[in-house]
């Protein structure tokens, strides 16, 4: 691994980090707050990333090799994350640095788990940049794997999967350098476009634009202690319900729908997937509420129901309820909707919408042989049939997950932490949602999780964010190997 490379690059994600740190310090200067905190962080950033990119400048025009790609990638996020803390840090919002990298890497993997107890409480500076880290992470995932993954030679140009080839995103334009710039437009328009229907909805500037950052982003950090709760308003409900679901769409099915080419989502069959779960679920979800009489009318139920479903499964982790007073089947299965994420190529998390469709016509087609065994029927998505490698991929994709969790769960238990938990959360982590069930409920926070719990998760949050093979393939022995 040329590591000088790696640094080189890690050194213009600082320095991009660093540019973005301006929105929130001027914003605190408008409010009158203190801004030593922003300015030092801003200054240490810029001066770090600036020192790693031109002590290797060197490397500048050195091919980015297999294996270097998996560290730029894995190294941008942690490097990214150490910085990001900085404004917790100086500021003295967060009380240690665990708290504050923990709520950095929460914020840059759009997971959404928090340790502070009183948000509304902090300075307005701060509540920005941590809203800003979820819009950065949101989109930021995109651009690195569009830059990055293609050159690996495990995937093409498909964005996030280097372990499923051919699946989910198309070359909407020959270089790369053009798709990202596309898809940055379409997410800062409908970033755009989010905060002004917030405003009509009668938010403030500051919160309707912090809700819009976190809401593309699908991550859930929010500038109320009661998060979307606080506002009590169906329309603002409504409004975010939609662009959740928008933002857990593939980005490249909104490029064409810019281009007038909306057959593009009907041909699509994982959007068509997406879309079944979403009806599916909301409608199971709102005769439980109904039934179990936590409300009367049906369309209360509804709102509330389809607010949480799209806020689970997309990965945003909002909330407009406390649903752990729900029925415990209604729990349950919102637990099974954070395993299903949002679609391949958003901004949400989760394993992804095809690799659930495809498990599932898998598990169809091995019924299928035992009934017709001479029968030869070949695995297709979208009318294109799949080779038997993408399928593996899939398979050993669930089985890592299944592990780490397993794993990271055991730890959490170990420490003291109730069952109830230390499953939810770590599957919350790994899935990037956010809220859970036990003590980080969404009435909680993770401030009561203990210290070496915060750390375990702060990996589950990284590895479910970067699709578990580019960080897990760094600790295998023959990647260090020449």
């Amino acid at each position: 691994m040329n590591i000088r490379l790696v640094l080189n690059l890690a050194g213009i994600v600082l320095v991009f980090s660093s540019g973005f740190m301006l929105l929130p310090l001027l914003y605190s200067l408008y409010k009158g707050e203190d801004t030593s905190a922003l300015v030092v962080s801003l200054v240490l950033t810029l001066f770090s990333g600036l020192l790693l990119y031109f002590v290797n400048r060197s490397q500048r025009n050195v091919e980015l090799k297999h294996r270097d790609g998996f560290a730029v990638v894995t190294i941008s996020w942690l490097i990214m994350s150490l910085f990001g803390s900085f404004p917790y840090i100086f500021s003295g919002v967060a009380v240690s640095f665990t708290d504050a990298y923990f709520e950095s890497m929460s914020g840059f993997t759009t997971t959404g788990a928090s340790v502070f107890r009183d948000i509304e409480g902090l300075p307005g500076g701060i509540l920005l940049w941590r809203s800003l880290t979820q819009w950065i992470g949101g989109m930021g995932i995109i651009v690195l794997s569009i830059a990055i993954l293609p050159m690996l030679g495990v995937g093409g140009m498909q964005l996030f999967k280097a372990e499923v080839p051919d699946i989910g995103v198309e070359k909407i334009r020959p270089r790369i350098l053009d798709i990202a710039k596309s898809l940055w437009y379409i997410y800062a328009g409908l970033t755009l476009t989010l905060a002004l229907l917030l405003m009509l909805g009668g938010m403030s500037v500051f919160d309707a634009v912090c809700h819009a950052f976190t809401t593309m982003a699908t991550g859930g950090f929010s500038t109320r202690n009661e998060s979307i709760a606080f506002f009590q308003s169906a329309y603002i409900d409504f409004i975010i319900t939609l662009f959740m679901l928008l933002a857990g769409v593939n980005f490249s099915l909104h490029f064409y729908a810019l281009r007038g080419k909306l057959s593009r989502f009907t041909r699509s069959t994982e959007f068509r997937f997406y879309c079944s779960v979403v009806l599916l679920s909301s409608i199971v979800v709102t005769f439980s509420l109904i039934l179990s009489g936590n409300y009367s009318s049906v369309s209360e139920a509804l709102r509330y129901a389809t607010f949480q479903v799209a806020s689970i499964m997309t990965t945003t982790g909002y909330a407009t309820a406390d649903y752990e007073m729900w029925p415990f089947f209604t729990q349950l299965l919102l637990i099974c909707l954070m395993f299903f994420g949002g679609m391949v190529g958003s901004t949400g998390g989760g394993m992804k919408q095809v690799r659930i469709l495809l498990i599932f016509k898998q598990a169809y087609r091995e019924l299928y042989h035992l009934i017709h065994p001479h029968a030869v029927s070949a695995l297709k998505l979208d009318g294109k049939s799949l080779p038997k490698e993408t399928i593996g991929g899939i398979w050993g994709y669930l089985f890592l997950f299944i592990l780490i969790s397993v794993f990271a769960s055991l730890c959490m238990t170990m420490m003291g932490v109730d069952l109830v938990t230390s499953v939810t959360t770590v599957i919350s982590a790994m899935s990037n949602v956010g809220p859970a069930l036990g003590e980080a409920g969404p009435a909680n926070n993770y401030s009561a999780i203990p210290v070496q719990g915060k750390w375990v998760l702060i990996l589950c949050m990284l590895i479910g964010r970067l699709e578990i093979y580019t960080v897990i393939v760094l600790f295998v022995p023959h990647f260090w190997r020449k």
